[in-house]
């Protein structure tokens, strides 16, 4: 029996995810929108593609939670992006409201689903679903560390002039400007990085790689990414309706794990069947310890607008 994979909010983020989903043959998708037309018109226009592509995977579009009901996996990409005159508090509030909401349908829809949180700010709303949810950890998990890493990979690929599929790297912490890339554990085809690339070169790398999403951002002037975060969401949901068992960069709700508790963060971990199946603790020294405290801390304050809020 063929799984099913409910991807809400229809934007640039949420279609592309459902397109990668059924074009790569994971699963047959609903696609979920408030916007009364979009996630029909979306569905459809894939749908029609499907002859081409070559595959006869389901796309359905829908404005409420009836044709998601018995959902695998849900991804979520609802939320507003931050514009300008709007403060982070009010950007967490806002969308805050829509995850809650969002959320609330998926436990009356899919009991048994695993959430997967792409929307901003990740690791904050990830906490949002996993409170109002009332899921075990392993079935919350937020998309960034895929992300990041694939953005460092990309980096490094263009600076030593080798494929990407080459390039093995590692960032922890919370998505943002405190994201901890790890150079000690990249490396391109077995090879240390920090034997091929000076150091000052590869600390302008990792900080280009902290900036990416408002490289694009910049580029863009009216959006931001959304080809390589829904590539993210649908290589974790590919990870969990296989059981792969593949060990991705993923923000997981830690209870102790490298000596941080109850938030939200980025570090590696098992994905299969049911979610998260192992969080793998890496051995870090001291400098790369700090640093991903620094990143918790990060998290720590926004999550603090939530419990202002009462959640």
């Amino acid at each position: 029996m063929r799984k099913k994979v409910t991807v809400v909010g229809a934007g640039n983020v949420g279609a592309t995810t459902a397109q990668r989903l059924a074009e790569h043959r994971v699963a047959d998708v609903v696609l979920v929108d408030i916007v009364e037309g979009v996630p029909q018109g979306k569905a459809l226009d894939l749908l029609e593609a499907a002859p081409i592509e070559g595959h006869d995977f389901k796309l359905t579009g829908a404005n409420d939670y009836g044709p998601s009901a018995g959902s695998d996996v849900v991804v979520i990409t609802a939320g507003l992006a931050r514009k300008p005159g709007m403060s982070r508090d009010d950007l967490i509030k806002t969308n805050m409201k829509i995850v809650q909401g969002v959320t609330q349908e998926v436990v009356r829809t899919s009991p048994e689903a695993v959430l997967i949180v792409v929307s901003n700010p990740l690791d904050v709303m990830c906490h949002v679903a996993y409170r109002v949810s009332g899921f075990p950890r392993a079935r919350v998990i937020g998309m960034a560390g895929i992300l990041d890493a694939a953005r460092l990979r990309t980096f490094l690929a263009q600076e030593l002039d080798v494929s990407p599929e080459n390039v093995q790297a590692l960032v922890l912490g919370g998505h943002g400007d405190t994201m901890v890339p790890l150079p000690r554990f990249t490396q391109v085809s077995g090879i240390p990085v920090t034997d091929l690339i000076p150091a000052a070169r590869l600390e302008e790398i990792m900080q280009r790689t902290r900036q990416g999403g408002a490289e694009i951002v910049g580029l863009l002037k009216t959006g931001s990414a959304f080809y390589a975060p829904a590539s993210a969401a649908a290589q974790m949901t590919e990870a969990i309706l296989f059981d792969q068992k593949k060990i991705l960069p993923c923000s997981v709700f830690l209870q102790g794990e490298y000596g941080i508790k109850d938030l939200f963060v980025g570090v590696p971990v098992k994905l299969g069947a049911g979610g998260v199946k192992e969080i793998i603790e890496l051995k870090l020294n001291e400098e790369e310890k700090q640093a991903l405290q620094r990143s918790a801390d990060a998290v720590k304050s926004l999550v603090a607008v939530l419990e202002r809020e009462g959640l």
